[in-house]
């Protein structure tokens, strides 16, 4: 049987975008899972960093610290609500709890890039290095997407039980 080569190429390009979209890194029983920050607009000062992290053992672990170079500082931040008015505040750490994913994500635990030092562009990527406190440290390749991007393709999607 002869396969059509436009079914072919189809069928790459479907296969080449799944691969690009599920990015993974794994540090021992962690797995990092798409890290992403969305385009700058404009000249914004800030950015921020945003992933999916499991543990696949039975022992909890702590994001303590964040590290990169595209910005003056890089923190640990979250959203929260105080008197009606939503903020964002630093957090010391990000626990990694067994048995249930880490989200790091738009209105809630994120990373804050503080300074950036160029424009965050739309199809590019940057180093982001992750601090954590049994797994030590780990450096991730952050995909730079669309500015209106409000969460990882793949967030809800993925089964990390196994």
């Amino acid at each position: 049987m002869k396969i059509p080569s436009l079914l072919v190429a189809g069928l790459l390009w479907v296969a080449m975008s799944v691969s690009v979209l599920a990015h993974e890194f794994k540090l021992g029983d962690l797995l990092i899972d798409h890290p992403w920050a969305r385009a700058s607009i404009g000249k914004a000062p800030n950015g921020a960093a945003y992933m999916t992290i499991v543990t696949q053992g039975n022992e909890t672990d702590r994001l303590l610290a964040v590290e990169s170079d595209v910005a003056k500082h890089a923190a640990l931040h979250t959203h929260l609500m105080e008197d009606g008015v939503m903020k964002m505040r630093p957090v010391e750490a990000i626990e990694v709890a067994s048995g249930e994913p880490t989200l790091l994500k738009p209105g809630g635990l994120h990373v804050m890039l503080m300074g950036l030092k160029a424009p965050l562009v739309e199809g590019e990527s940057f180093p982001l290095t992750l601090v954590f406190e049994r797994a030590g440290r780990i450096e991730v390749e952050v995909t730079i997407e669309n500015a209106t991007k409000t969460h990882a393709p793949d967030e809800m999607e993925h089964d990390h039980s196994s």
